[in-house]
C-alpha cells in the first residue's frame, strides 16, 4: 500500500545533491553515544557491533544495517540512534565486514545480497533478549539485504521481529550500478571505490589466490567493473551481472513476511526513477509493504525544515514512527534460530 507522507523538501534543499550530502558536509551530527563490541561470526570472522542502552532487557531493539561502505560516522546512524533512545528503545547496529576499522579475517566481504550476517544478527539478538520486540532498520545496501532477508522464504526470521523499514533501497543493482557512473553522480561512485580498493588490495596481499592481482585492481575505475571482477566471483557469483540479477530486493518486495516501510525518493542520485514505479507496482501485491515514495529527498537524505539553521532528518522520525506501531502487536511467522549466544568483546 502507499504510505501517507508528510515529508516536504524545504526551499534551501531540493536539489538531489543537496539533499544527499547535506548530513555529511552541511550539518552533521555529533557521534553517537555507543560502545563498540567485537562479535565472533559462525565461521570464525570478526565484526564490529555497535550498542546503545545494551543493558535494557526487554525494550524494544532497534536494529541497523548501514550502507555501503558505512560506520557509525554515517550521517544517518547518530540521529537514528537518538530518535530511538529517547522512546526508550536499545540500539544495535552491525557493522559489516571490513566496516568496523578492522581487517576481518576471512577472505569475503560484504555485499548487497548478503543476508547471512544479518539474519545471524537478528537471530542472536532473539536469542539474547528472548522478551524483547525487534524492529529493523536498513539503509541504501543495508536496505536491500534487508528486503532481502525478509522476503525470502528459506531464510530465518525470529519470531520477535515485527516489523522492518529500508531507506533509499537500490532496488535494481544492475541499473543502479550503471546510473552511477553517468555525469555528476559519478563522483559518489569514486568516492566508493576510493576505500573499496584499498580493502581489495589488502585483501590481495593476504589470499591472492582468490583475488585478481594487484594491477588489475588498482585499475578498477567503476563498481560495474568492481563486482564483476571482485565482489561476484568472491561471493560464489558469475560476475556482476549473475550478482545483481539474484541479489536485487524488488525481486523480494512481494514476499516479505513483516510490515515493512520502504521510503525512497524519486530524484535518488543512486537509482533510475523509474525503478521506483516497478517497485510501487509489485508492493501492491503485498499488503504487509508500504511504500513511501516522495519526489525529493536524494539518497538517504529526506532533510526538512525551515531553515537551514533549523533543518532536521525526516527519516529519523519517520521510521521510528512506523515501526512503533507494531512494538506491542503480536508478532507472527517463523520461529527464531537460537544458536548459543558466542563471545563479545567490548573495545
Amino acid at each position: 500500500m502507499t504510505a501517507t507522507s508528510t515529508f516536504r523538501a524545504p526551499w534551501f534543499a531540493r536539489n538531489p545533491h543537496i539533499q544527499t550530502l547535506w548530513g555529511k558536509f552541511v550539518a552533521p551530527e555529533r557521534p553517537v553515544d555507543a560502545r563498540r563490541e567485537v562479535w565472533q561470526t559462525p565461521d570464525g570472522d570478526e565484526v564490529v557491533v555497535l550498542r546503545a542502552n545494551a543493558e535494557l532487557t526487554a525494550a524494544p531493539r532497534f536494529v541497523l544495517f548501514h550502507g555501503l561502505e558505512g560506520t557509525e560516522r554515517s550521517h544517518y546512524v547518530p540521529s537514528l540512534f537518538r530518535s530511538v533512545a529517547q522512546r526508550g528503545w536499545a540500539a544495535d547496529m552491525l557493522l559489516w565486514r571490513s566496516c568496523g576499522g578492522i581487517n576481518n579475517r576471512a577472505a569475503r566481504f560484504y555485499h548487497s545480497g548478503e543476508t547471512d550476517d544479518a539474519s545471524w544478527f537478528l537471530n542472536r539478538l532473539a536469542a539474547l533478549y528472548p522478551s524483547a520486540p525487534l524492529i529493523a532498520c536498513g539503509v541504501s545496501l543495508g536496505g536491500n539485504v534487508l528486503t532481502k532477508l525478509i522476503g525470502d522464504a528459506s531464510l530465518p526470521l525470529p519470531a520477535t521481529l515485527r516489523a522492518a523499514a529500508a531507506v533509499s533501497v537500490p532496488f535494481d543493482l544492475e541499473r543502479g550500478s550503471r546510473h552511477i557512473s553517468l555525469g555528476v553522480t559519478s563522483m559518489y561512485e569514486k568516492w566508493f571505490l576510493r576505500s573499496l580498493r584499498v580493502k581489495a588490495l589488502e585483501k590481495a596481499s593476504r589470499y591472492p589466490d582468490r583475488f585478481p592481482r594487484p594491477e588489475r585492481i588498482a585499475r578498477i575505475r567503476t563498481l560495474w567493473e568492481f563486482d564483476d571482477l571482485i565482489t561476484g566471483p568472491l561471493h560464489g557469483f558469475d560476475g556482476a551481472t549473475d550478482y545483481y540479477t539474484r541479489s536485487s530486493a524488488k525481486h523480494f518486495v512481494e514476499t516479505a513476511r513483516v510490515p515493512l516501510l520502504l521510503l525512497s525518493a524519486a530524484d535518488d542520485p543512486f537509482l533510475p526513477r523509474d525503478v521506483l514505479d516497478e517497485v510501487r507496482q509489485r508492493a501492491r501485491a503485498n499488503a504487509l509493504v508500504h511504500t513511501e515514495f516522495v519526489q525529493h529527498g536524494g539518497h538517504v537524505g529526506f532533510i526538512t525544515g525551515d531553515s537551514p539553521r533549523r533543518s532536521r532528518s525526516y527519516l529519523s522520525e519517520r521510521v521510528p514512527d512506523f515501526l512503533a506501531q507494531f512494538v506491542d502487536r503480536a508478532a507472527s511467522g517463523p520461529q527464531p534460530v537460537h544458536d548459543a549466544p558466542d563471545s563479545a568483546t567490548v573495545r
